[in-house]
């Protein structure tokens, strides 16, 4: 079952608006720090203690398995000239920001296909007085 175009739209903008919490919400945190580091690097940071460090090794696989699909999607998409990109945006940046972002974009390209895409079976005709191509 697909998704119809309007809700391609607004899935779209909870990616974007999700993308947008992400690049606040880690950098008001990153700025914070580096501001105070309070005597860690931050990458010690991350692994202070146990419950940093299961929430980091969490977040560093999500990452790596986002980066994977945003590779092999963007591939399947044509992106692949520029979705390379967002790979070291992702660790460099923040991947809270770059795959609800990669998400969006993905889901304007869906809903722009889908729009675009002849809905006839194939092998299929026009009706007769159909301007239909």
């Amino acid at each position: 079952m697909s998704v119809a175009a309007p809700g391609r739209l607004a899935l779209a903008v909870v990616w974007f608006a999700l993308s947008a919490a992400g690049l606040v919400g880690t950098w008001a945190f990153n700025i914070a720090f580096f501001a105070d580091p309070g005597g860690l690097s931050y990458l010690e940071g991350w692994f202070a203690n146990a419950a940093s460090s299961s929430a980091a090794v969490d977040v560093i696989v999500v990452a790596l398995a986002a980066c994977v699909f945003m590779m092999a999607e963007g591939a399947r998409l044509g992106w692949i000239r520029w979705v390379w990109v967002l790979v070291p945006l992702s660790f460099a940046i923040a991947i809270a920001f770059t795959f609800p972002l990669f998400l969006g974009l993905r889901e304007l390209a869906l809903r722009r296909r889908a729009g675009t895409r002849d809905t006839r079976p194939a092998g299929a005709t026009p009706a007769r007085g159909s301007s239909a191509a």
